[in-house]
């Protein structure tokens, strides 16, 4: 098992989970946020091995494939921010670097290819409807427009390679893992009002579907174990129908935890997403039901913050966002 991009927010919970299930896990991550340690508590484990550079490495990819047998790709510049405020690297990442990874996976007698992508490719649909795996896609970032790319890519090669692709639309992610990530919306929300900082909340009755890291771990886990029949050339939305929430919805229930917390809130933010997402196939396909609600991502993010978990946040900023990169230098290491 080939896992690019292990080293992230959702990684290495995955990881974890799949060696929990006995499955060997190769992981692959070019550390561009100097998210290394997030590994660390595998070095141990005879079933895990690392390796450390770009999925835009030919040579090095060629050389991670050897021997693997089913592959996982998390990895790329992951966010719409992220991808706005370094377009260069965007391209060369999640468009270039991703369309010859997966070239590199022809004819190699691969099993399950899992590519990852985002219900973020629904873009904004109107209020009342739901989007189902067959619903019309319309990106609004070069983020969300690179997955879109890669996914009728990857579809398009059905009678063309000897592999099984599946294509996960997962969530927006939530949940305690290694790397904490407070850029997103349950985190940050969270963290802000325990912190007791006033909350400016735009938008607040847009929606979006939320899933835990740990249950993404499941999904990717569902997938390699269903009938190749079942799965290949599918596309599947990642999550479930208890986690579509707007944003005043998630503000509610932090308050239900911390009835003091300062919100404000306002219209017309920079972010015009509005999705509501139906989760029915990965249900009845895949027997798929998240085990974590949003409300239990709040509740464990403030143990966590009680036992001064995470005080240390603000001194290192870009471990816990994707806020800054360096890729020319990255690249060269």
């Amino acid at each position: 098992m080939l896992i690019f991009g292990a080293g992230g927010y959702i990684g290495p919970v995955v990881t974890e989970h799949l060696l929990g299930l006995g499955y060997k896990v190769r992981a692959f991550d070019l550390f561009l946020f100097h998210t290394q340690t997030v590994l660390e508590g595998f070095s141990d484990n005879p079933d895990f091995d690392l390796v450390t550079g770009d999925h835009c490495d030919g040579a090095l990819v060629e050389a991670a494939l050897g021997g693997v047998t089913d592959v996982v790709i998390l990895s790329g510049l992951v966010g719409d921010p992220i991808t706005k405020k370094y377009p260069e690297a965007s391209k060369a990442i999640n468009d270039d670097g991703m369309l010859a990874l997966i070239d590199r996976l022809k004819g190699r007698g691969l099993d399950r290819v899992i590519f990852v992508s985002t219900c973020s490719n629904y873009g904004l649909i109107q209020d009342g409807e739901l989007a189902n795996e067959d619903f019309d896609l319309n990106p609004l970032s070069l983020y969300a427009k690179a997955k879109v790319a890669m996914e009728t890519a990857l579809l398009g090669l059905k009678g063309k390679v000897d592999f099984h692709p599946t294509v996960l639309r997962f969530a927006t992610a939530f949940g305690l893992a290694p790397r904490m990530r407070f850029d997103l919306t349950v985190s940050q929300f969270t963290r802000e009002m325990h912190l007791e900082n006033d909350l400016l909340v735009y938008d607040a009755e847009t929606w979006r579907p939320y899933c835990h890291v740990r249950d993404f771990g499941e999904v990717i886990a569902r997938v390699l174990a269903a009938p190749a029949e079942d799965v290949t050339f599918e596309v599947f939305n990642a999550g479930g129908d208890v986690n579509n929430f707007t944003k005043q919805m998630i503000v509610d229930a932090i308050l239900e935890f911390l009835p003091k917390a300062k919100v404000a809130y306002q219209e017309h933010g920079s972010d015009p997403r509005n999705y509501r997402v139906d989760f029915a196939k990965i249900r009845k396909r895949l027997d798929f039901e998240p085990r974590f609600t949003v409300r239990d991502g709040i509740s464990e993010l403030i143990a966590a913050f009680k036992e001064k978990q995470f005080a240390e946040v603000d001194k290192n900023p870009n471990f816990h966002g994707n806020y800054e990169i360096d890729y020319t230098v990255a690249n060269k290491q």
